[in-house]
């Protein structure tokens, strides 16, 4: 049995190893190694069994063409191996170089340019090639070295840079390339009769069975889809962009049993359980990529249904239903959700209580201030209930230049009024339980209780978080008695300078004052305080609030006639 042949038993033992391992996510390449590699081998049998020149060319053709593509693909493979993704357009042009250079080595033997002759001798009866070389032949040698050059600066390249590479199998490549290098090239340095390149072509399917071996280690996606799907705790569907149906796993037919009823390539639009189920959710990815997430409940499981692109390279090809177990997840957010809403009742019931409790303490104060004045018996109350009438029509209004109030702005305002003379706990009682008119004097003193209820408010409110209110309490205080026409006091502030919340609280206030009983006056008709009040429009009050002054009359003369 020749030489040749047994590396050519050799090359197919190889090639069964290489089957029996093969996996689907493998290199194209490491696939077309192992099948060119026979075929090369084939080429020097019969070159060495040649009877006639003929037969000899065809080995010829057949040892120089797979010798280019075999240099091409371990090239290839070794791109991929170390992870070189950014080659793709130079794997093309190293391919169609490749392809020229075939051109004129099918057509070995009709021109003179790779060889000048050829003749077919036999010596002991093995046949001998006599060639005289040609330029193309240079070339070609030029050619390979250059291939062998790049896969070997590549692996260099790899072995400094890369991390996410084995430098074992680095250095395992590095080797492999190096001996074919030697091999390739020793019989012409060693003028040997057989050819060594054979047998650099076995060495490279040794060293290429060892590394697959080590890739499949090393190849985490691999390991983990094969994990995955073993364990069958996670499930995935296919579908192509038209939603054909590709393939499923025992849990997604689990959690969606209408894959059971549908064959693989069949249109999965058509069962109306998974169009309903699954494909509309689908639908609804490929127009808002953001909806790509829901819940499935089968049984006592919550299921996590996640949808995304399947690509091919850098192309959507269709679509992948990503099954995951959430349960556990799912329980655990529910109790933490009604955790969170307990807590937020029982936050809101406490801020509740402390928001009522510090408004009864300013309401109390109010209360005890008003307990000291003489004159003013009723007044917060009254005064309150008349903001109300007021705002309630302020609210009614539906006109173009009707008063825009926020719902925040009436509240504050209604719970501020009766705050507003809270001043008065500063000025002395000789003057406030005055039984009769203040001296110009003690009207000056009396004045103070603006500025002292605005600075009180401030103290009392500067830590609370409701910054409108606190403002809005220390406007009513502060600016209650200002004037429209600016001769009002304590600041003389004149129209809309004066803060509405004020103007509207300047209303109530005097209306009460002239329809109430005091220590120096009797009550005025209504008749006679509404005179007072239309003419002071425009003068004491904001002529704007005339027209919900005018539409609470009613309902303000019922309140004041209850009230005695």
């Amino acid at each position: 049995m020749s030489y040749y042949t047994i590396l050519f038993i050799l090359s197919l033992v190889m090639g069964t190893v290489y089957g029996i391992f093969w996996r689907r996510r493998y290199s194209i390449y490491f696939t077309l190694i192992f099948l060119i590699v026979p075929f090369a081998i084939r080429g020097y049998i019969l070159q060495d069994t040649a009877e006639i020149i003929a037969q000899a060319l065809a080995g010829l053709r057949i040892i120089y063409v797979s010798a280019v593509f075999l240099l091409l693909f371990i090239m290839f493979a070794i791109f991929d191996l170390c992870n070189l993704k950014s080659v793709f357009r130079v794997k093309g042009l190293l391919a169609a170089l490749a392809l020229l250079m075939c051109i004129p080595l099918i057509k070995l033997g009709s021109n003179p340019y790779f060889y000048k002759s050829i003749s077919l001798t036999f010596k002991n009866g093995c046949a001998e090639l006599a060639k005289e070389y040609g330029p193309l032949h240079t070339v070609y040698y030029i050619f390979l070295t250059s291939f062998l050059v790049i896969t070997i600066s590549t692996i260099i390249f790899c072995l400094k840079t890369k991390k996410d590479v084995s430098k074992k199998n680095l250095l395992i490549l590095l080797f492999c390339e190096c001996s074919s290098v030697f091999l390739f090239f020793g019989t012409k340095l060693f003028k040997l009769k057989i050819e060594l390149a054979p047998l650099a072509y076995i060495l490279s399917e040794v060293i290429l069975l060892t590394i697959i071996r080590r890739i499949s280690l090393y190849d985490i996606t691999e390991n983990a889809v094969e994990a995955i799907a073993i364990n069958g705790d996670t499930g995935f569907i296919f579908f192509d962009k038209r939603f054909t149906y590709f393939a499923s796993n025992k849990l997604a037919k689990e959690v969606f049993p209408a894959l059971h009823d549908i064959n693989v390539d069949s249109d999965a639009t058509k069962n109306d359980s998974l169009n309903a189920e699954l494909i509309a959710k689908i639908k609804d990815f490929a127009d808002d990529n953001s909806k790509n997430l829901f819940f499935k409940d089968v049984e006592d499981k919550i299921y996590q249904v996640t949808i995304s692109f399947l690509y091919d390279r850098d192309k959507i090809r269709g679509y992948m239903v990503y099954i995951q177990d959430d349960t556990q997840d799912q329980k655990y957010i529910s109790l933490l959700n009604d955790f969170n809403s307990k807590l937020k009742e029982e936050v809101a019931q406490k801020t509740e209580n402390v928001i009522k409790m510090h408004d009864n303490l300013i309401l109390g104060m109010a209360t005890m201030v008003e307990s000291r004045d003489n004159s003013t018996g009723g007044h917060i109350k009254r005064t309150s209930i008349v903001v109300k009438m007021l705002i309630d029509e302020i609210l009614k209004d539906e006109s173009d230049d009707a008063l825009k109030l926020s719902a925040d702005f009436c509240h504050n305002l209604i719970k501020a009024a009766p705050m507003h003379d809270l001043g008065k706990i500063a000025v002395d009682d000789a003057i406030l339980r005055k039984p009769g008119r203040f001296t110009e004097e003690e009207f000056e003193i009396m004045k103070t209780h603006t500025t002292e209820g605005a600075r009180i408010m401030h103290e009392i409110l500067k830590e609370t978080t409701d910054f409108d209110f606190h403002i809005l309490a220390e406007n009513v205080a502060h600016y209650h008695h200002e004037r429209w026409d600016g001769t009002g006091y304590p600041g003389g502030l004149q129209g809309k300078t004066i803060p509405l919340e004020a103007r509207i609280m300047a209303v109530a206030d005097v209306y009460d004052a002239l329809v109430s009983k005091r220590v120096y006056k009797e009550a005025m008709s209504f008749e006679q305080a509404d005179s007072i009040m239309m003419k002071s429009f425009g003068k004491h009050f904001d002529r704007q609030l005339k027209k919900y002054y005018v539409a609470a009359r009613p309902r303000l003369e019922a309140f004041y006639r209850d009230e005695t």
